[in-house]
């Protein structure tokens, strides 16, 4: 066992605080990271306030983890001491349902372990990227290549996959009208990845405040949508519709935007149920969605992409000490685009 220093809730909507956790010894298959940035994802703050339910305290958050290896398990073969790598939201799934076997792990018939908030196979609970160090198997570790520096990366292994995989999906490319709802930490990333794919990018967020930042990025259009006007306008025209947002919408409205046979895929979580009138999906046989994060294949198949388009995300860098403080700018959506914590600052 090895002691780390971390900060973590000690409970549900308590502020986070420098503490220590313990990190397993390496065993056979075991990679060990020192973790060099974290980014901080909505979805921490929904976890450590219990907004999607019972969670397990204390909570060392993050699943936005780049780090370099400092010691591997005598069984490991993908990686070495030195290799630059990243986790996601999964460190481990039971590897033996067909999801697992074809690189499908986020959708693990018995429930993937998740990076943090979750209990590994050994019964342990999990901590996150909030931290030092962290000890993962090498199956849930992650190249990052040369092209991309680790703290624009870090936000790649959630942020990142969670657009990427939906829009690889529904077959966003050229001839395709894609349109990204919410222009945040997801949503930027999906702008990026969808002009990259070489789709026609549409931003519909509430306002045009971050208009120059979107077409910067890669939108060919940006729509407010608390002006009636933009979906008036946008009426079946788009092919594929990926709602970054994790607060309840206005489904049919935005599935009215639809062509025939196109898609609203969710990937923002909301904390309350949504209604829906399913007319507006019977009607142009539309398809109303999810989508979560991407299995390990896909998830180095995202960060080869994005190494060979050059990017990674849009960061504000801070130091540990100022976390607390992140949580409310995130939720005041006062961030362009993602915080990354420097883990040295713990």
């Amino acid at each position: 066992m090895t002691t780390v220093a971390a900060y973590a809730a000690p409970a549900a909507k308590a502020p986070l605080e420098r503490t220590t956790i313990e990190r397993r010894a390496v065993r056979e298959f075991d990679v060990l990271i020192d973790i060099k940035f974290a980014g901080i994802c909505h979805s921490d703050i929904h976890q450590a306030r219990e907004g999607w339910g019972e969670a397990t305290f204390p909570m060392v958050p993050g699943h936005e983890i780049a780090g370099i290896v400092s010691e591997v398990g005598p069984g490991v073969t993908k990686f070495q001491v030195g290799d630059r790598v990243g986790v996601g939201c999964m460190v481990d799934s039971c590897r033996e349902c067909d999801n697992c076997k074809a690189g499908l792990e986020q959708y693990c018939t018995g429930g993937n372990v998740g990076t943090y908030n979750s209990v590994g196979k050994d019964g342990e609970p999990t901590y996150g990227g909030y931290s030092e160090k962290i000890v993962v198997d090498e199956n849930y570790v992650l190249g990052i290549p040369e092209g991309i520096s680790l703290d624009v990366a870090a936000p790649l292994l959630c942020a990142g996959i969670t657009t990427y995989s939906p829009l690889k999906h529904w077959n966003a490319g050229p001839g395709k009208k894609v349109a990204i709802v919410g222009m945040g930490g997801l949503g930027h990333m999906g702008v990026k990845i969808a002009h990259a794919l070489g789709a026609e990018v549409t931003v519909l967020s509430q306002s045009l405040s971050k208009q120059e930042d979107g077409l910067k990025l890669g939108a060919d259009h940006y729509y407010a949508t608390s002006d009636p006007q933009t979906f008036k306008d946008l009426r079946g025209t788009l092919d594929l519709i990926i709602s970054t947002v994790s607060a309840p919408l206005d489904l049919g409205a935005y599935l009215s935007l639809l062509k025939t046979d196109g898609a609203l895929v969710n990937v923002g979580a909301p904390e309350e149920p949504v209604s829906l009138n399913l007319f507006s999906v019977i009607g142009g046989r539309k398809t109303l969605a999810g989508s979560g994060i991407g299995g390990i294949p896909e998830t180095q198949e995202m960060l080869d992409f994005c190494a060979e388009h050059g990017f990674g995300a849009e960061i504000e860098l801070i130091s540990a000490d100022q976390i607390n403080e992140a949580y409310e700018r995130v939720l005041a959506s006062d961030v362009r685009y993602r915080f990354v914590i420097d883990t040295a600052t713990i």
